[in-house]
This record gives structure tokens, C-alpha cells and sequence, in this order.
């Protein structure tokens, strides 16, 4: 077994080093290097792979120097001619791009490099059984990476893609095990986002991208947030303007007899049936107190680990309105009282009723659209205000709520209070 990327801080750091790495003693895997004025044990495959080294929040290549993030900014979905094939050379060499899509900002690496995609578990700090969303630019695609390709798939294809859909299917060898969290099926998306396919068309590679985001953070999807958690981590962050839908793909499972929802978004189970008859919903979806010891696989990004989640301790209220909304008054001016930073998210509706904390819309319960495509950003914003306990009120399980509550619940770690 391979040993685990390590750091060290010796007693007496040297003053003054080489800048390349200067081998030293190794100990199985790891290997002792001098980057500029400190030391620290590295992985040699990591080096030979370049692979960057995490310090202190900071990132270092084989050279030893934080990586050098380029911030590259398009307009109206598109990049310059040069700025486009240097993103695509990027991806081509095995490098990062973080890049927006209509879900959110992914980071992408080359899918089938299994070095790249090692890159992506690194910056994120994902865990490496997680598998990634391998993203392509034609359905024919899917023939390249998977094998036993359901007539559904092309059915769901041709109403849905380019789109948020993604599906699993059982993969081919040339995918690697680092791509697909060490499962034999992998997931394909074909984005809707114009700037997203002409960057994966350009590098002539497809291309591995989960959220642009530190694992279990909300995902992104401004530039600014990539921009918050990844740079100095990745080498390109391209500003393609906000996200337009805010959630991730719904994930379909077309692997077994039936297909089977994996994650909810945007694409709901109605639209899923009206196509291709009966889908099933993963049991583990709709669980509202899973076992946090309970040990398995998870077949699809977002099924296994806590994610979305805010710094703030954040809590559900769920029950009629006009007692969620008493009780999260209640509470929020009890925090108060004790000195705590409180912020409360409301609707449109009902956002003059609180009357504590830092009170913020998510949108209004008509258009639930606009409440998914504000969820994380207004996660993200209590983050920067530094709130440390969040109220929320809850959303109905049907049509895009499913999808909304799925994420909330994740980002609450499943706190929820019920009140009559």
C-alpha cells in the first residue's frame, strides 16, 4: 500500500534552499524535498506525476512554487481564440480548469489521465472513492466510454442532452478506476452550457468535472466562489458569469433492471417517466437520519459524504409556515441574546416576518427555480458574513423541492426540527 502524502516542519527550517526538489532519504513511497525554505515529504509518484503538494492551505508543483492560477474571463459565454486553446492545452497536459456550466462550476481534468483526475481528489480534499462526471460534447460519445449502452440511455439522451442529466452506465477500460471512485460504471453528461463543450471540443479530451469547490462546501456557482476555494490550487479559473440553474445534474443509475435516480436535480423523476416509463428513487434519497456509520460504495457524486455545507451550524424548521416562522424567531433571538451571529433564510414571501439575525431571500415559493438557482450562493454569502447558526425554512418534496431538500439536508447534516 501506498503511504499517505505527508508534511513536515522541521525544528530548524534552512534559510536558504533550491528551488527544485532535492531528493533525500525515501521511506517506501515518500521522499524527503526541499521547496524554497521548507521541507516536507512527498509522495515520489505525486512528483513524478506532478502532482501538486498541499502546505498550509497552499499548493506547490515540481518546481516547488504555489501554483500560479491564471483567472481568464469571457464574455458572453466565449473566450478568445488564444485564451480557449491555452484552457485546452491545459486539459490536454493534465492540468486544471476550473469552468462554468449550467449547474455549476466544475473542475476539470483529462477523464481518462488517471494522474489528472488524482489532481482533482487533491485540490478538492475529496475522498478518492467519489466518483467523478465524465463530460462529453456529442451522445455519440457515450460509445467510447461505456459499454452495454441501454436503449434508454439514447431515448434520455436525445429529450435531455445537452442538459443537466447525467447517467451511469457500466464503463469501458479505457476509463480509469481513479475516474470512477474504483467502480466498474461511469457517469456521462453532456452540458447544455456553450462555453463548457467548446472548451472540452478544443482539448480533444474528455473531460472528468466535479464542483469547483472544497469537498463538502457548497458547491459553486459564481467565479468568485471557485475563486475563493481554488486558487492557488488549480491552474486556470475561467468566469463564465453565474450559473443559470444553481443545482447539479440529476443522476439516473441505468446499470440495472430499472433505472434508478441516484441524485435529484433539476431533470425530475416526472420528465425522467414521461420518457422511458418507470424510474425508481434510491432509497438512500429519501432517508431523513442515515446512519452516519453506515459504510459503503457510493455509485454517484454527493451520495456518501456530507456536502454543501455552510461554516454555521444550520438547521431545518419544517411544518405550517406560520409556526416554522414563530419558532425560528424564537430561536434566532435566543442565539442573539447569547452574542452569537445568527442568519435566517426566508422567502420572498415570508422574509418580513422574521424578526432576527441577518434575514435572506432565497427566492419565492412560486418559482421554485429561483430558489435552486440561489441556494448555494446564499450559503456562501452566510459563510462570508460569518454567521454561526443558520435557520432555514423547509421546501415541499415534490417537482424541483426534492431536489432542494436534498441538498438542504446534506448541508444541515440532517437537522431537522418539526414543529405544529
Amino acid at each position: 500500500m501506498k503511504a499517505d502524502l505527508g508534511v513536515i516542519k522541521p525544528k530548524q527550517t534552512p534559510s536558504s534552499l533550491p528551488q527544485e526538489p532535492l531528493p533525500g532519504s525515501r521511506h517506501q513511497d515518500l521522499i524527503l524535498c526541499a521547496y524554497g525554505d521548507i521541507l516536507m515529504q512527498v509522495n515520489l509518484d505525486d512528483i513524478e506525476a506532478g502532482i501538486p503538494t498541499e502546505y498550509d492551505g497552499m499548493f506547490y508543483g515540481t518546481k516547488g512554487v504555489r501554483m500560479n492560477t491564471r483567472i481568464i474571463k469571457a464574455v458572453d459565454l466565449k473566450l478568445k481564440a488564444q485564451e480557449l486553446e491555452e484552457a485546452a492545452e491545459v486539459l490536454r497536459s493534465g492540468g486544471l480548469v476550473a469552468f462554468p456550466t449550467e449547474t455549476v462550476y466544475g473542475l476539470g481534468a483529462n477523464a481518462l489521465d488517471a494522474s489528472a483526475a488524482r489532481k482533482i481528489y487533491q485540490a478538492k480534499g475529496r475522498p478518492s472513492d467519489n466518483p467523478l462526471i465524465v463530460h462529453i460534447t456529442e451522445v455519440e460519445d457515450m460509445a467510447a466510454l461505456a459499454r452495454e449502452i441501454p436503449e434508454k440511455a439514447y431515448e434520455l439522451a436525445k429529450v435531455f442532452w445537452p442538459g443537466p442529466l447525467t447517467l451511469i452506465l457500466k464503463k469501458k477500460d479505457c476509463v480509469p478506476s481513479g475516474t470512477t471512485g474504483g467502480l466498474d460504471t461511469v457517469a456521462i453528461r453532456l452540458p447544455a452550457n456553450t462555453l463548457a463543450r467548446d472548451l472540452i471540443a478544443a482539448a480533444g479530451v474528455y473531460v472528468a468535472a466535479p464542483s469547483a469547490n472544497i469537498s463538502g462546501k457548497p458547491s459553486p456557482t459564481k467565479a468568485e466562489h471557485v475563486i475563493k476555494d481554488m486558487d492557488g490550487k488549480v491552474d486556470m479559473i475561467i468566469d463564465g458569469g453565474n450559473a443559470t440553474l444553481g443545482l447539479e445534474s440529476t443522476i439516473v443509475d441505468l446499470t440495472g433492471e430499472a433505472p434508478v435516480i441516484l441524485r435529484p436535480g433539476c431533470i425530475t423523476k416526472k420528465m425522467l417517466e414521461n420518457v422511458i416509463g418507470t424510474v425508481e428513487v434510491d432509497p438512500a434519497i429519501l432517508e431523513t437520519n442515515p446512519d452516519p456509520n453506515k459504510n459503503f460504495a457510493p455509485k454517484a457524486p454527493g451520495m456518501k459524504y456530507r456536502h454543501y455545507a455552510p461554516e454555521g451550524s444550520l438547521t431545518i424548521y419544517e411544518g405550517q409556515i406560520s409556526s416554522v416562522i414563530h419558532a425560528i424567531n424564537r430561536e434566532a433571538q435566543q442565539k442573539l441574546a447569547e452574542g452569537k451571529r445568527v442568519g435566517v433564510i426566508a422567502t420572498d414571501e415570508t422574509k418580513s416576518s422574521y424578526l432576527y439575525g441577518t434575514v435572506m431571500s432565497i427566492g419565492s415559493r412560486r418559482d421554485e427555480a429561483s430558489i435552486a438557482a440561489s441556494l448555494f450562493a446564499i450559503l456562501r454569502e452566510l459563510d462570508e458574513l460569518h454567521m454561526e447558526y443558520i435557520y432555514t425554512e423547509s421546501f415541499g418534496d415534490n417537482s424541483l423541492g426534492h431536489a432542494i431538500m436534498n441538498r438542504l439536508l446534506k448541508a444541515a447534516g440532517y437537522r431537522v426540527v418539526k414543529v405544529s
